[in-house]
């Protein structure tokens, strides 16, 4: 699935997902929110994002595991 407000470049953040047009991991935002940081204070922290952005990670991560085959022992 294409995930327009992602890019993954290798020569930005070590290739790591970022919103695109940023630095700002894909991988930051979520700990963010998983550590119970609101929106509203993820975008005060980076100016740069929307609210867009933090949904378009959501999403992106959402697929990536979508994707994954996951094996339980």
């Amino acid at each position: 699935m294409a995930h327009e407000r992602i890019e993954i470049n290798p020569d930005v953040m070590g290739g790591k997902p970022v919103i695109r047009g940023t630095r700002v991991p894909v991988e930051l935002v979520l700990r963010k929110l998983g550590a119970g940081v609101t929106v509203d204070a993820v975008l005060a922290d980076h100016p740069r994002l929307t609210a867009d952005d933090i949904r378009a990670a959501q999403a992106f991560a959402a697929d990536y595991l979508a994707d994954e085959e996951l094996v339980y022992r």
